[in-house]
Parts: C-alpha cells; structure tokens; sequence
C-alpha cells in the first residue's frame, strides 16, 4: 500500500535532511562529539566488559525469508600448509560468505529508500549493481564510540521476554528510562531490549523471527527529540513484525534510516548486559560499535561490546 498521510506527518516532524550540510553522509552520527565521547569514557567504573555479539555461525538467525541474506558460511582454504617449503611455519586460513546484515549488524543509511530517495535527499539509484551504495555507504560511518544507555523493557515491565505482537511505545522507553536511572541524551546509542533473542538462544529461531515484538510507528518522534545518536535491539526485524498498520511495512526503517539519517541495528544480544546493569544499579555504559568499513556497503556486522 502506499505510504499513508500518519506516515508522511510523522516524516516531516524528525527530518533531518539539510541539518548537517547538503553534503552530510552520517546524519545522527553527527551527535557524537568529542565531548561525547569524553563523557562516555566517564561512565567507566568497574571495567566490566559485556559482548553484545551473536557468534557468526552457518546455524544463525538468517531463515531464508529475506532472499539473499545468508548465515555465515566458513570455508577453510588452507591448513597448516608449509608455503615457504617442507619444515617451514605452516598457516591455516579461512573465508566467508555471508550477508552482511545476517547475524548482529547496523544498517547503513542506504539500506533503505522510500518515494525515490535516501537520506539527505540523495537518489535511490546512488546504489547500483556494481559497486552497491555509491552514496551513505557503511565506510562513510564515523567509529561509533558513545555512551550507550540500556533501556530494558521487558524488565520495566516485569518480564524475561515481551509477547510476539508487542508494539514498543513512548510510555514503554519512558517506564524504561526510569528504570534505567539515568536520562537519554545527545550523541546516546541507545540500546532497546525485548527479551526476543530468548527464543533464539534456546534453539528456536523461527519463534525468534515470527511474531516479534518492536518498535512503535510512534517511537521514532521519541529519538529525534532526545538527539538519539542511534539505537539497536533484540530483534530479526527491530520494528513491530508483523507490522502496526496493516501493510504498511518498514516505516520506522524509513523514518530512522531515510529521513532522519539514524543508523540501526539488530540481533543484539542484550541477555548478558540486562543482568549486568541490573547487577550494577546503572544502565549506562562506554559502548564500542564500530562498523566494519565495506565500501558500498549498505550494512555492517559488527561486535559491540559495553564498558561497565
């Protein structure tokens, strides 16, 4: 269906485009100053370090339902061979292949389009056949070191794992934050958990991809006005799946991604820093989550890891 009037309303309230220059390829990144990242680093206090990462392995979250975005496949091209000649140091080596965004990941700003265009305003056909996004790409990413904040709303509201269905509201980051202690601010990652990722740590990653609780058509009003650097989740899909409205599908990647220029991740594990934080008292944190710089790349994995 096509984009409807709530949709376009919304669109027009967290533009960003033209906020860091006609040439900006980094949008909300942008929020991420020096002073950030000085205060950031600030947050350290037990060193305690939380990997945030699913292992990349050929049984991975990836079921098919998106063509082309394949698990990890791990192919040994050499084993201790002796290359230099016999008694020489022998190496092993190995290759992947794998879709980009298939295990823990951000999407880059040209992962997603609507009505012709990406963020900033750029053409949708800036990403081509050969050499993929040829504007906003992944490498364009500035290293996304930021304090990271874990709003925990399946703990907010007194359980391990949301439903399938369940639509994230405002009221749900705001009951959240205030769990949290501690308010979201400019140049935050914030890091929004489900408890969704339950399913797949217990072997079952169709219950994981489907029905899955998500984000809210209404959340992303909530970042913009809190200068959310960026956010990830729990989840295969981040947004409510199936969707809110019927047939109108990937809003909130088109509100964060193509107007307001907020790059986005999934499958994040956030089992191990729920318990930490709680263990803690505190629900922010130094957090490392830099993209790996694929040129043309409308994605990353990547493995974050928070700071205690």
């Amino acid at each position: 269906m096509p984009l409807p009037e709530e949709f376009h309303d919304i669109a027009r309230r967290v533009n960003n485009w033209g906020r860091w220059g006609p040439d900006d390829e980094i949008g909300t990144l942008n929020l991420i100053t020096p002073d950030v990242v000085r205060a950031a680093a600030a947050t350290v206090r037990s060193g305690r370090r939380v990997p945030l990462a699913l292992p990349l392995r050929q049984d991975g979250v990836q079921t098919g339902v998106i063509p082309g975005r394949v698990n990890p496949l791990h192919t040994m091209v050499a084993i201790n061979q002796e290359i230099f000649g016999p008694g020489t140091v022998a190496t092993s080596d190995d290759t992947v292949t794998m879709g980009l965004q298939a295990a823990t990941h951000w999407d880059g700003l040209a992962h997603v389009s609507h009505s012709g265009r990406l963020y900033n305003g750029r053409p949708a056909d800036t990403v081509t056949a050969h050499h993929g996004a040829t504007a906003l790409g992944i490498e364009k990413a500035t290293p996304l070191l930021s304090r990271g904040v874990l709003l925990d709303v399946a703990r907010a509201r007194g359980t391990d794992r949301l439903p399938g269905g369940h639509a994230v509201t405002p009221e749900d980051l705001d009951a959240a934050e205030e769990l949290a202690g501690t308010a979201v601010r400019p140049g935050d990652v914030v890091l929004v958990r489900t408890g969704q990722l339950r399913h797949y740590l217990a072997g079952d990653r169709e219950a994981y991809a489907f029905p899955s609780p998500g984000l809210s058509l209404r959340t992303p009003e909530w970042f913009h006005a809190r200068g959310v650097a960026a956010v990830a989740n729990d989840t295969l899909a981040f947004e409510i799946f199936p969707p809110e409205v019927d047939g109108l599908w990937m809003p909130v990647h088109a509100l964060h991604l193509v107007e307001m220029g907020m790059p986005q991740g999934q499958n994040w594990n956030l089992e191990e820093l729920s318990t930490a934080c709680a263990e803690e008292g505190r629900h922010a944190f130094l957090l490392s989550a830099v993209a790996e710089p694929f040129v043309g790349g409308t994605g990353s994995p990547v493995a974050p890891v928070a700071v205690l």
